[in-house]
């Protein structure tokens, strides 16, 4: 959620920069709760001060008069009024506020779409065949280790079965992503995976996007997370971080999505499934460092795409592009032959102070200082099933099978290559 006093300083400069955000962003409603309570708290202080002077005057026997009597009583009755409207326009704003976005960071390039954002950084060499390379779903299918009808059967579409030597290629990577991140300084968090109300308003996944959540229905309301990061950043709500920044955490955790806006979109494969896993990166730190942060938190990512020699992009966000919470974002965009295209495979992201506002995590500079709203970052180090995805299409042969990394290797128990098995 954005500083209100923050805001109401630069109210035109953060509607401007807002409103770059997305041709669909409403916000009328916001920028007209925001003018009358400037206009009331312009008459509250002109009347505050006006009684105060009055109370003075009041103090003097000499001038103390029936007419100063009552101009201090009609004030009393006005003021009174005015805090009520205020309190009301203020009760009508919170709610309007936690609808608004975070504010682009002055790096981020204005744009509409993604064909605004900008490739910083490309990795890699494109494998080239001899043969019309194949898409995931048709190798795995073929090879006998992924099953998509039974996944339909069981749970209806975008749920998938994985089977034998697939299933183990992605325990593989969660064991192998979580053991690159801990060298570099990362504390492994195995997390709940649902979580309240509180924890999915706290990162900015509610009240805005509600449809595209799981939750129960049955005892305490309860969210099936869309991604650890909701439990992770939440690890630090209502509290104080008294060590030194940056704090680092890795997760791995199933993740769960209604995908309620992706009707009609990667209908077939792995891409877009309403249960995936991923590892997850997060970082607490401090507002003076945090853009450094996020610049080594992309490379974390990073790290794991070419050990395993997965050709990618690193691209910026443009403000169009963006996501709710995001002050800036690099998306890592790895290349799947089989599709002929760059498909995101992790998005790297900056909050500033945005969920710690919401989740009320703090931190103290110094002993005895008085505590500081901390910056949020995170990022997937990586998308578990997308990697299976790069995997499969860029290390396929003219035969069906799929080589596999060498750094998978001891993790495989030795298993090189993805065979056809029924």
């Amino acid at each position: 959620m954005l500083d209100l006093k923050e805001v109401a300083k630069n109210f035109e400069a953060v509607v401007a920069r807002l409103k770059t955000r997305s041709g669909t962003l409403d916000l009328s409603r916001f920028q007209e709760l925001f003018g009358e309570r400037k206009k009331l708290n312009v008459e509250l202080e002109k009347n505050q001060a006006e009684k105060n002077s009055a109370q003075e005057v009041m103090k003097d026997p000499a001038k103390r008069t029936d007419e100063v009597k009552a101009r201090m009583k009609d004030l009393g009755v006005v003021i009174k009024d005015q805090e009520a409207k205020l309190k009301a326009v203020e009760e009508e704003l919170f709610p309007q506020m936690m609808l608004v976005p975070n504010v682009p960071h002055e790096s981020v390039p204005v744009g509409a779409d993604e064909t605004f954002n900008k490739v910083e950084k490309t990795w890699g060499e494109k494998p080239s065949f001899l043969f019309t390379p194949k898409q995931h779903f048709e190798l795995g299918e073929k090879l006998g280790l992924l099953d998509f009808e039974r996944g339909v059967k069981v749970s209806g579409p975008r749920f998938a079965f994985s089977k034998g030597a697939l299933a183990r290629l992605e325990r593989a990577l969660v064991s192998f992503m979580i053991d690159e991140h801990s060298k570099r300084g990362y504390t492994e968090l195995l997390p709940p995976y649902l979580v309240s109300r509180e924890s999915m308003t706290g990162t900015g996944q509610l009240p805005k996007f509600e449809d595209d959540a799981f939750k129960t229905t049955t005892g305490r309301e309860l969210f099936l997370i869309p991604t650890a990061e909701v439990p992770v950043t939440n690890f630090h709500a209502d509290e104080i971080l008294e060590g030194p920044l940056p704090v680092k955490y890795v997760a791995f955790s199933p993740c769960f999505r209604a995908e309620a806006g992706a009707a009609g979109k990667d209908t077939r494969g792995l891409i877009r499934m309403h249960q995936f896993h991923k590892v997850e990166i997060v970082k607490f730190a401090h507002p003076s460092t945090s853009l450094d942060e996020l610049t080594s938190l992309v490379e974390d990512a990073e790290n794991i795409l070419e050990k395993l020699g997965l050709p990618y992009r690193r691209t910026l966000l443009c403000t169009g592009d963006m996501g709710f919470a995001s002050q800036k974002t690099f998306d890592l965009e790895v290349w799947l032959p089989g599709q002929n295209a760059f498909r995101e495979i992790s998005s790297c992201s900056n909050f500033g102070d945005f969920q710690a506002r919401r989740a009320k995590i703090r931190f103290r500079p110094a002993p005895g200082e008085k505590p500081q709203l901390v910056h949020t970052l995170n990022g997937s180090g990586l998308a578990v099933g997308r990697t299976v995805v790069a995997i499969l299409e860029n290390n396929q042969r003219e035969d069906g099978s799929v080589g596999l990394p060498e750094v998978l290797w001891p993790y495989m128990g030795g298993l090189k290559e993805l065979v056809a098995t029924r």
